[in-house]
């Protein structure tokens, strides 16, 4: 048995899913594997906590990856029965002692496949680049084989996942980019139901990807975008490539492609030099760009980026707007659960009885559902931030 913890982004947990199936191909019985994260101080320290948790308690090798490992790898290695792996070899069968890959294997209600890794990009808050390198896509038949291997085993729903999926197949040109890899994902792999993607950069969605979204229903109308912050000033200041008026627009364009297209956002509250008119404008972009679901960082200096170098927000304004974001963020995802009610939709079911439904909203469904299937539900309610389903 192999125990695997995966801290932050999607893309750790689809690498740690294939990680634990090299490591149990390769024997490694009793093994952990940590995959940690470094995109906040919070997150490094709980890598940290982790690690040591893990090395008390395992009874085995602990194998830690991740962001944060890479970064610092002599912090993890002092902590005894650690073997640290960086980011670059921690998928190589190499690393484990085998010759060739595994096959992917079915764990859990959606799978999720890795499209590319690294980033190109030089955001001044951002400490991933160090970690994760520059940007590569990964071949797109292989891809495909993926999906289709996957779909076979009867996942319903796949999620591209990577460090930032909108720059997919960028140096080959528009034929290449994420909108044709989806569209040919959905054309090869006709027996999957549902294909989802993870962050998406606005500043680089390609035509390709609007049309895939007006044309394919079983592209989930679910977009969530890397916006960080709703004023100008700020976003130039964070190195981003996109201004206020690309991402109401982009928006705008896919709701009038897409009419039940949701979005959702990464805002960072209380980045350096952020005054108050710029929050408001970040409180305001919710509305303006129409966004439902909110991920909300307080700002977090991260040594080695310009952006530690700039003047700080003191602590206790950064989490009084990170407060004041989710805040909005929770009014904005309960109106749109209340216009579900009553409406019908097709649930991935997870463990427990809840799933999602397709504009990824949390639902808990009574009657017949086993995790991993497509029900249909009727939505009934909203309760304690999600909603209630009755199973048909």
């Amino acid at each position: 048995m192999i125990h695997s913890v995966s801290l932050g982004c999607r893309l750790n947990a689809c690498e740690t899913g294939t990680m634990a199936g090299l490591a149990e191909a390769a024997g490694l019985r009793g093994a952990s594997i940590l995959n940690t994260c470094a995109v906040t101080a919070k997150a490094v320290r709980e890598s940290r906590r982790e690690a040591r948790r893990l090395a008390r308690e395992g009874q085995g090798p602990v194998l830690v990856t991740g962001c944060a490992a890479t970064l610092d790898p002599g912090a993890f290695a002092a902590i005894p029965h650690v073997q640290v792996i960086a980011n670059d070899a921690k998928l190589d069968p190499a690393t484990f002692g085998l010759s060739t890959p595994v096959a992917p294997r079915r764990d859990g209600s959606r799978g999720a496949i890795a499209i590319q890794g690294g980033c190109d990009h030089a955001c001044t808050f951002c400490i991933v680049p160090q970690a994760r390198g520059r940007s590569i896509s990964f071949d797109p038949a292989k891809i495909v084989g993926e999906v289709r291997n996957l779909a076979a085993l009867g996942v319903p729903e796949i999620v591209l996942t990577g460090v930032d999926i909108a720059s997919y197949g960028i140096r080959d040109g528009e034929g290449s980019r994420l909108g044709a890899l989806a569209r040919r994902i959905l054309a090869e792999a006709p027996d999957l139901p549902r294909l989802r993607l993870s962050t998406v950069d606005p500043a680089v969605v390609d035509p390709d990807l609007l049309r895939a979204f007006a044309e394919e229903p079983r592209l989930m109308p679910h977009l969530h975008l890397s916006v960080q912050s709703g004023d100008d000033v700020i976003l130039k200041r964070m190195r981003r490539r996109h201004g206020r008026a690309e991402v109401i627009d982009l928006t705008r364009r896919l709701k009038e492609l897409r009419p039940d297209i949701v979005f959702g956002a990464d805002l960072i509250a209380g980045f350096p030099t952020e005054s108050d008119a710029a929050q408001d404008a970040s409180l305001e972009l919710v509305e303006e760009a129409g966004l439902t679901w909110l991920h909300v960082f307080t700002y977090s200096a991260r040594e080695g980026t310009p952006a530690a170098r700039m003047p700080q927000v003191p602590m206790p304004v950064r989490r009084a707007r990170a407060a004041e974001l989710r805040s909005l963020g929770e009014m904005s995802a309960t109106r749109y659960r209340h216009r579900l009610i009553g409406s019908d939709c097709e649930v991935v079911v997870e463990k427990g009885g809840r799933g999602r439904t397709p504009g990824y909203a949390e639902i808990v469904i009574a009657g017949p559902a086993a995790p991993g299937t497509l029900r249909r539900v009727t939505v009934t309610g909203e309760r304690d931030g999600a909603l209630i389903g009755l199973a048909a």
